[in-house]
Order: C-alpha cells, then structure tokens, then sequence
C-alpha cells in the first residue's frame, strides 16, 4: 500500500510541475505588447519566405 501513497505523491507532483511550467510561459507570452508581437510574426513571416523552396 505503501508504494501506491509514493505513485499518488508523484502523479501529484508531476501535475503540479506542468501547471507551473504552463503559468510562467503564459505570463512571459502576455507581457509582449501588440507591436512586439506584430514586428516577431513579420519577421518569422519574411524567414520562411526566404527559406521556402521554389
């Protein structure tokens, strides 16, 4: 029974991780204002349209 509480603590613990790592990467995406955001997809734009094959 003893190794079911161990699983239990870290399946919990895993799910906490996520959560966390989930969080911090959605604060980081929402501190970018809307000209940041809008000058990163004109550049991702302008890349793959230089490495697009012909």
């Amino acid at each position: 029974m003893k190794w079911w509480k161990v699983l239990g603590v870290a399946g919990f613990v895993g799910v906490a991780a996520t959560g966390v790592v989930i969080a911090r990467s959605e604060r980081r995406r929402r501190t970018y204002t809307p000209d940041e955001i809008r000058d990163r997809l004109h550049t991702r734009i302008a890349e793959a349209s230089e490495s697009a094959p012909r």
